[in-house]
């Protein structure tokens, strides 16, 4: 226990101490120095004060025994390395006075699955959750860098990114082994080489109408990827190697470029449509039904809601226009008073 005396721990003030089971901070305590705690193999918890504004480069590095930590009011910065390599580390609350976390922070912290990046924080240091076990994370509208801040988090399965992103960088999600679905918004011009390569899980990509330009390799070796969705006209490439060579390009009607898309993988036009006068719209054998036509072949989803004004779609049927043209029918439609259907991708 450190007496209210104690103002900082410096740099490597309770280094490679193995034999450190707990820390009890002073209310005084306003930093905690470069590697102060580096290597404390028997550290099992930590609770930083409020008093504690910032973290030294790699100030709880390889803390190989440590599971919990909940930082104070008053932390603003997370350094670099901070707690990397805390293999058991599985549970992190950052306050929402953080405005930074350095590379590495989290780096090789297998057993941490979760963690809320507060609306705070507007940087995150290239592999700060790298190798993390991390399975779900929302970056907030308030970052404008990541860096490659998730490269090869293997467990992580869905990525949804803020708007105050302009752009995916260069491997930023690359190795994210389970990854099946991203959520890029409008804010994103350019999605960087590499940025989700070898995320073999991926089967989907939406690309909105603000991306412009697209890095090689961006989304290589993603050999799951069957549908890359374009939301706009079609962006520049990088090189020949962007997608793997399993993908199909989709794009809508109206957008323009594609009739000088060399690149694999092969762009189609998306376009289905429901037929409302083709005689088949409406109630039949006690079930209500549409034609929906469009390019052969092209994947689509019919989703249903009953609210449009507050709307919470649910999937009802996963389809393929075969030879351009199916017909859909709704076999539950009388147990609902009102219901709406829109056409989506799947």
């Amino acid at each position: 226990m450190m007496g209210n005396g104690a103002i900082s721990i410096g740099n490597y003030g309770f280094y490679r101490c193995s034999g450190l089971i707990n820390v009890t901070m002073g209310n005084n305590v306003t930093s905690i120095g470069d590697w102060a705690f580096d290597y404390c193999t028997s550290l099992s918890s930590v609770t930083v004060p409020g008093s504690v504004t910032n973290f030294g480069t790699s100030a709880f590095y390889n803390c190989s025994s440590l599971t919990n930590v909940v930082m104070g009011s008053g932390v603003s910065s997370i350094g670099n390395g901070a707690f990397n390599l805390c293999i058991r580390l599985n549970s992190v609350v950052i306050p929402n006075t953080v405005t930074s976390i350095g590379g590495d922070a989290f780096h090789m912290c297998p057993r941490l699955t979760g963690v809320v990046i507060p609306n705070s924080v507007t940087s995150i240091g290239s592999g700060a959750f790298g190798g993390s076990g991390l399975t779900s994370v929302t970056i907030p509208d308030s970052v404008t860098n990541i860096g490659t801040a998730f490269q090869n988090a293997r467990n992580l399965t869905n990525v949804t990114v803020g708007s105050g992103l302009t752009s995916i960088p260069d491997s930023a999600f690359s190795g994210c082994t389970s990854l099946t679905s991203v959520t890029v918004p409008n804010s994103v011009t350019s999605i960087a080489t590499f940025a989700f390569d070898g995320c073999t899980s991926l089967t989907k990509a939406m690309i909105p109408n603000s991306v412009t330009n697209i890095g090689d390799k961006a989304f290589y070796d993603c050999v799951n990827l069957k549908g890359v969705y374009f939301q706009g006209n079609a962006p520049t490439l990088g090189g020949s190697s962007v997608f793997d060579f399993s993908a199909i390009a989709y794009y809508l009607p109206e957008t323009t470029g594609w009739d000088q898309w060399v690149s694999p993988p092969s762009a189609v036009l998306w376009n289905p449509s429901i037929h409302t006068t083709d005689g088949n719209f409406g109630v039949h054998r006690n079930q209500f039904g549409f034609t929906i036509t469009g390019t052969a072949n092209i994947p689509l989803a019919v989703a249903t809601c009953t609210n449009p004004d507050v709307p919470t779609w649910s999937p009802l049927q996963t389809c393929t226009l075969t030879n351009g043209s199916i017909y859909f029918s709704d076999p539950d439609w009388t147990n609902h008073p009102t219901r709406f259907y829109r056409i989506r991708s799947p």
